[in-house]
């Protein structure tokens, strides 16, 4: 399942009593002072959920896929990088299968 802005916005409308105009004002404008934030450069750190910073991705040689004999160059570029906080990697952690997968499953037959 995919949880939407929509979705949230509808949850926490329904958990706290406010209207759903409300809460999707509060959080369109947290989501802007996020990216606002990051568009400046700077770190987003939320305890216990995790923090947004924006890393530059050297430049690298990639390959087509289509003509691997051709180089191609990517430059290096911005991109936003997000790493889970504490409480976020243990409550996600408890996601993970008990049997583990076989890394090479037998042929069927």
């Amino acid at each position: 399942m995919t949880l939407t802005k929509r979705d949230l916005v509808m949850r926490i409308s329904s958990e706290t009593g406010l209207a759903q105009q409300q809460v999707q004002d509060v959080v369109q404008k947290t989501l802007a002072s996020i990216s606002e934030a990051l568009t400046k450069g700077d770190k987003v750190e939320l305890r216990n959920f995790g923090v947004f910073e924006v890393k530059i991705r050297k430049a690298r040689i990639g390959r087509n896929p289509n003509r691997p004999e051709t180089d191609v160059p990517i430059p290096q570029r911005a991109v936003v990088k997000f790493k889970a906080g504490k409480e976020m990697k243990a409550r996600v952690l408890r996601l993970t299968p008990k049997q583990p997968l076989p890394i090479n499953p037998p042929p069927r037959v």
